[in-house]
């Protein structure tokens, strides 16, 4: 399980510190791909494999899930770490997030999501007022 939030920077090449709380979990090999929100997702190999199958399973003959799995699968790759902990960031995603130094690493339940700092306070930011009303809605996936 993933949780909490680190701040790190990417340095010119793409490398990335891997927060250690995360790391373990994350495994040797693991995916980077598009999020949602503008933001990567981080899979270990093992959930990456279940949202394969789930994924994989969604109808072809349908134009929006055609779109979802071209973006999400397009966009992933198989990252390891480095023995000072890093990940290198592809330059597709690098750019897709808007990440060119300063970055916030995440932890979300299954996943990693990796953010640009500023796109991810002006995401929180955005988000922090209407907590409430999102605990609300979500009452209804009986939770």
């Amino acid at each position: 399980m993933f949780m909490g939030e680190y701040r790190h920077n990417a340095d010119e090449k793409g490398r990335m510190i891997v927060p250690a709380k995360f790391r373990d979990n994350l495994g040797s090999s693991f995916v980077v791909t598009r999020g949602l929100d503008r933001c990567l997702f981080v899979y270990p190999q093992e959930e990456w494999k279940k949202l394969e199958d789930q994924l994989k399973n969604l109808p072809f003959t349908k134009k929006d899930a055609r779109a979802f799995t071209r973006f999400f699968f397009s966009g992933a790759t198989e990252c390891e770490l480095d023995k000072q902990g890093r990940v290198n960031i592809a330059s597709p995603l690098r750019e897709y997030a808007q990440i060119d130094k300063e970055c916030v690493v995440i932890g979300v339940s299954n996943r990693v999501e990796i953010w640009s700092k500023a796109i991810w306070e002006e995401y929180f930011a955005e988000s922090e007022d209407s907590f409430s009303e999102i605990a609300e809605n979500i009452v209804d996936f009986d939770l």
